[in-house]
């Protein structure tokens, strides 16, 4: 009989399904730094978005791909300028990122893509820093690139120089540009699926940036469409272990999925 309740107790306190959205993200501070899954439109935590944006949380940090577009996505946050402070490395789609970033409303570390996802995964990892032969050569390694004008258009904020160093790699000396990880206080990220402990399934495409965004994450958030019970997922399908997972949030699979770009082919 004890360890029948002893397993009934362990089994609550590894259930970690809250209630709603905004229980999730009730305690995201002021100020606090986020890594936010997806790519585009594509495997965004919309849900846990709207959520933030509902409990007026301002002056974040935000870790992500890009910054949604300018109604969808993290847009709806910088619409309302919640964001101070964006690490990203594509922002071609939202013109008030463009006017917010070109005016000094908003700094922007720019960071290449493959570099991006591997400072998170290294985060999540407990690696402190890395070498990379992206950016050598550039301002990425050198330092200048804008990360916040004055309202006049000169640079008010400019990225500093990294260091670089030479490696002997299969016989030929190479430079290479030492990165730091990124961890961050949060982590919000939409899957497919979850159990209770919070294994978690990413749908495809969906998955992108989204297991490396939880990794870096002190607490990581977890929207899911569908959550099972523990011992339904076939270990070999889980995309991210729960331990890296603190919250999950069912959401359901009507919630709304858009789109950047809809191309389609003329009839026959």
């Amino acid at each position: 009989m004890k360890q029948h309740v002893d397993m009934e107790v362990a089994n609550m306190t590894l259930d970690k399904v809250v209630g709603s959205a905004h229980e999730a993200v009730a305690d995201i501070p002021p100020g606090a730094s986020l890594a936010v899954g997806g790519f585009g439109l594509c495997g965004i935590p919309m849900v846990l978005i709207q959520a933030l944006l509902d409990a007026g949380v301002d002056r974040l940090s935000v870790v992500s791909n890009n910054c949604g577009v300018d109604d969808w996505g993290l847009g709806v946050l910088l619409a309302k300028q919640r964001i101070a402070k964006m690490t990203s490395s594509y922002v071609g789609e939202n013109k008030e990122f463009e006017r917010q970033y070109l005016s000094g409303e908003l700094e922007l570390e720019l960071t290449p893509q493959g570099t991006l996802a591997e400072k998170l995964r290294a985060g999540g990892s407990g690696i402190a820093a890395f070498f990379t032969q992206t950016g050598v050569g550039t301002q990425v390694a050198e330092g200048g690139l804008p990360r916040r004008y004055n309202t006049d258009g000169s640079i008010a904020v400019a990225s500093p120089a990294k260091p670089v160093q030479t490696f002997d790699v299969g016989g030929v000396p190479r430079e290479f540009v030492l990165e730091e990880a990124i961890t961050t206080d949060f982590s919000l990220v939409h899957a497919l699926k979850g159990d209770r402990y919070g294994n978690l399934v990413f749908d495809k495409s969906a998955r992108n940036f989204s297991p490396l965004a939880a990794m870096a994450g002190r607490i990581c958030i977890a929207q899911v469409e569908e959550i099972v019970e523990a011992g339904e997922l076939d270990p070999d399908a889980v995309h991210l272990p729960g331990i890296y997972v603190d919250r999950i949030v069912v959401v359901g699979s009507d919630i709304e999925k858009r789109i950047e770009r809809r191309t389609v082919r003329e009839g026959n």
